[in-house]
Formats: C-alpha cells, structure tokens, sequence
C-alpha cells in the first residue's frame, strides 16, 4: 500500500510531520553540499518562484497534464504496428514501469519540494553535479523541441477540415498563446492546464463509453463489433519476418512504440511539487491518482481501439490526413456515426495545444532548476514580481518557431532530425530517474532517516521497482531502433536518428565530469544534504489535518 507519513500512526494522512522530528532526522549525517544548495537557492537577488498551483491543478495536470497527440493519434501506428493483442499487453507493461517511476519520484520531490524542483535538481543534491548538469540540459533541450512537435501536430490536424489557410498561421495562433501563457503567473497556467486536462478526460471518458456502446451492438448500423478484430485481421501482427520471429520483433517494435505517450508525464509531478501549496501533503495524492490515470486513461484506451479498429486499417498509416489517422477517429467513422469526427478532431487539437503548453513549462523550469543548482548561468534564476522565471522561459521558447520549418516540404525534413533527438530523451530520462532514487533511499538508511518520517513512501514498489525499471528503460534504449539493423532499413541517417540522443547525453556527462574533475562520481551517502531548504518548505505547508471528506474536498476545490 501507499502510504502518506504522518507522526502519529497513520491516524491522521493529510496531517504534516512535526518540524522538530524532520530537524531531527536530517541532521545526523553531514551536509557537505548544503552550503553551495543554499547559496544558489536562497539568492534573494534573483526573486523566487512562487506556489501558485492549487491541490486542484496539481490533481488535473497530473491526470491529464501532458496526454497528448501521442496516445490520441500516434497509438494508431502502434496498433498497425502489432495487432490488438501486442498494444494491450505493451501499454500494460509499459504502464507497470511508469508507475514505479512514480512511485520512486513523488517519495523524492515529497521529502523536500524546494522551489526549482525537478528531477535534474535532485540528481544534482543527491547523486552529482555532472548527474544533475547532463540530466537538465537533457530535459531542456528534449522538451523544449516537443513544444514545436505538439503545435505542428494541432495545426496538421486542422487540415482534417480542408482548410485553405496555410499551417504557418495556425502554428502562429498557437505558439503566441503558449508563450503568453507560460509568461503569467504560475496559477494561469495551473488554471488553464486545469480545464484543458478537464476537456481530455471527459473526451476520454466520453470515448471509452462510446466504444463500450459500439462492443454491444449500440451504433447506428446495430453490428455488435465485440472482439471481432482480434479475429480478424488477427491478435497479432508480424513485422520484418515471419512466423514467431515476426511476432516477437513486432512485439519488441510495439513495446518501443508504447512508450512514446508517456513521455516526460512523471517528471512534470516533481515540476509542479516546486510550485505548489502544500507539497508534501498534495504530491502523495496526485501520485496515488496517477494510478488510476494510467489504467483508465492508458490501457483503457488502447483495450478500446482494439475493440473499435482493426489494425490493418490503411487510414492508420498512410491513408488519412491529421486525426484520420487516429484509431478512434477510424473506428467512428466506420461505424457510420455523424459529425462525432470532427468533435474528436477538434479535441485532439486541444489535447495538442495542452501538451504544448506543459512541455513549454517544463523545459523553462529545467532551465531555471539549472541556473539554481549552479549547472547554468544566474541569469536564468531570475524571476518576475510575480515568480515566473521569465528568462529561463524565453530562451525554452525560442525553440517554438522550429514548427514554421514543417511549412515547407524540405523542412520537414529538418524538423524530423530535431525531433529524433528526443526518441531516446524519455529512457535516459527515466532511467536516471531510478538512479536519484536509489541514491536518495542510500542517504535516507546512511542518516538513519526512517520511512515513518517521509511523506510518501510505496512499500509493495520499491526499492525493487526502482532495480526493475533502470534494467528495462536501459534495455528500451538499445533496441530503440532495432530495426534498422535489417539489411533493408539500415541507412546511415536512419542508424544516427535512432540513437544520437544517447551520445548527446553521454557527451554532456562527460563534459561536465572533466571540467569538475575533483567532484566525486556520486556523493558519500553521509555528506548527501537532506535539510536545505526544509525550514522554508515547511513554513509553506498548511499544518490543519483533513478530518471528514466534505473538508477533504473542500481543500481539494480549493
């Protein structure tokens, strides 16, 4: 079970630790970095940010923050790719290792969720400054070149309407809104990731039912589908051979897939935990509700398109324009139901936009979580009256007009490189993740700091699942782009495109590891700082226990 620490037994969940116990659990061990963590933190010349999400944003941006063109359109190639049965069992497994990911990061950012909180931070505090450099300039570069793949993905989806205005126009329509909004105040972002996450989870929902309907029987032409596709064409596709070869090279092809709609979700959790009001009593509840995102929202979609779609489809692939390539969009459309398309459409261009606008936010605090940990200039720490990092969040959004380069056929071409960057990003990414955890959890036994006194901690998931998941996201990055080892694929370009993200990476470790030569590999599990920025974090948090469900979801609304 998941558990939310309190000091008295667990009588009391959303009631926060007593400050002298933390004070007394975090001193033990020295705290040989605390001195650099606090003069790049508490640099009062550079302002701050501020906690402006409520428990209500991080509840909705956690459970729809960046579900995006990846699952609604992109899981149609996943499914062309292995069958019914390859994307259900993929989207399962996958989904298993994103929950120990969660699991593993919430225990972090809920022990500490400092302002410029994020994964590239912790990896500086708890394992190395090189750890920490390579990471963020990872996640910045990574996501700030998502924020253009997300806009030319919503302005191709117009298209589905033959619309005679050029994209450059509706790329320009909704970079402008992005930035904008990422430059207010945090709580404008939390407010309108709020009801965009509101929109994608009731079109969710609302499809889920739809094709619950259209399993019975319930469309217009009363043909009860059931598990018909599974049939046929089959539950299972081959890909590059034949025979059960075939079926395992699509499996592993599938599994890589899969992976794509999750991509960098986790990290935007610990994100929000910096900027939001009562973190350790609100990030152990949006990461329990993470839970059911990932059933409900992931394997339940990919359960209905099977049911919906059949996987040999042409329109999946290469016979639609924008949404016509979205299983559900083709499922609809089969079962002869009006005007629904478009509304679908119409939600997949906001569920764009959305993701856009998350990937803008996360790149921008990467960028400033550098700056604080000291991997990037102090220019980057500052921040408005207000507390937006505003230039961290104009250099993140210069790589929003790389989306005019999809206007033009030749550049189109550019574009794929830039977004080839990013297919390694998210098992790099996930795989350090486990790494900070493992090393954190070493602090934690080292200082003598008990599991009772954490804010969340999974018994049942880890640490093994921290073990499990950094073996699995390692093997994901090598057989990334398996396929291009076949004599057919294989093309200089196509090798480089599938695997450059994984020197980049390699290259910046390194980098960093010369020029701060003297540092160690990874901190002495003694000398880790477990109390910088503890005093700060919990004179923000909101002491009063929740004690009956109308105040819990009260606090909650609030």
């Amino acid at each position: 079970m998941d558990r939310v620490g309190t000091h008295d037994g667990g009588k009391a969940p959303y009631e926060l630790h007593e400050k002298d116990s933390i004070d007394r659990v975090v001193t033990k061990g020295s705290v040989a970095n605390g001195d650099i963590l606090a003069g790049e933190m508490y640099d009062e010349r550079y302002g701050g940010t501020q906690r402006g999400l409520k428990s209500r944003h991080a509840q909705m941006i956690a459970l729809g923050g960046t579900i995006g063109t990846g699952l609604f359109v992109g899981s149609g190639q996943t499914l062309a790719r292995g069958g019914p049965a390859f994307i259900l069992g993929s989207y399962c497994f996958m989904a298993a290792l994103i929950w120990m990911i969660v699991t593993a990061i919430t225990e972090i950012a809920a022990f500490l969720p400092t302002r410029g909180s994020s994964m590239n931070f912790f990896g500086s505090r708890y394992v190395s400054r090189s750890l920490g450099f390579a990471m963020g300039w990872l996640y910045w570069y990574s996501l700030g070149i998502l924020v253009p793949y997300e806009i030319t993905a919503a302005g191709l989806v117009i298209d589905y309407w033959g619309s005679d205005i050029n994209i450059a126009v509706w790329i320009s329509i909704m970079m402008v809104v992005i930035v904008a909004l990422n430059a207010l105040p945090v709580k404008f972002y939390g407010e309108t990731e709020f009801w965009f996450a509101s929109l994608k989870v009731l079109m969710m929902m609302g499809l889920l039912i739809l094709s619950f309907i259209l399993f019975w029987g319930g469309g217009p032409s009363r043909d009860r589908l059931g598990f018909r596709y599974w049939q046929n064409p089959r539950a299972a596709n081959t890909y590059l051979a034949e025979g059960n070869t075939g079926r395992f090279l699509a499996l592993l092809s599938t599994w890589v897939l899969s992976a794509f709609p999750f991509t960098f979700a986790p990290e935007l959790l610990v994100v929000t935990g910096g900027e939001m009001e009562s973190p350790r009593r609100n990030l152990p509840i949006a990461a329990k509700r993470y839970f059911w995102r990932l059933i409900i929202f992931y394997i339940g979609c990919v359960l209905s398109i099977s049911v919906i779609c059949p996987s040999d489809d042409a329109r999946l692939t290469d016979g639609g324009a924008g949404a016509g390539s979205s299983p559900f969009v083709v499922g609809i459309k089969n079962a002869g139901i009006p005007i629904l398309d478009s509304i679908i459409n119409a939600g997949i261009i906001l569920s764009a936009w959305s993701s856009g606008n998350s990937f803008l936010y996360l790149s921008g605090r990467s960028l400033y979580s550098l700056a604080l940990s000291g991997n990037a200039p102090s220019f980057f720490k500052a921040c408005t009256k207000n507390g937006v990092p505003y230039r961290a969040v104009a250099v993140s959004a210069l790589f929003a007009p790389l989306a005019y380069l999809n206007v033009g056929s030749s550049g189109s071409v550019v574009f794929n490189w830039f977004v080839n960057l990013t297919n390694t990003s998210a098992f790099i990414s996930w795989s350090c993740c486990c790494i900070v955890y493992l090393r954190f959890r070493k602090a934690l036994k080292a200082q003598g700091v008990p599991d009772s006194e954490l804010p969340y901690h999974s018994k049942i998931m880890q640490p093994w699942g921290a073990w499990f998941a950094l073996v699995m996201f390692i093997i994901l990055c090598l057989i990334n782009g398996f396929n291009v080892f076949w004599p057919q694929n294989f093309t200089a370009s196509s090798f480089l495109t599938a695997y450059v993200g994984i020197p980049i990476f390699f290259v910046i470790y390194f980098g960093h590891r010369i020029y701060a030569w003297s540092d160690p590999w990874a901190y002495d599990p003694l000398e880790v700082d477990l109390k910088t920025g503890m005093d700060e974090v919990l004179a923000g948090e909101t002491l009063a226990p929740v004690r009956t469900k109308r105040h819990f979801y009260r606090a909650i609304w609030e």
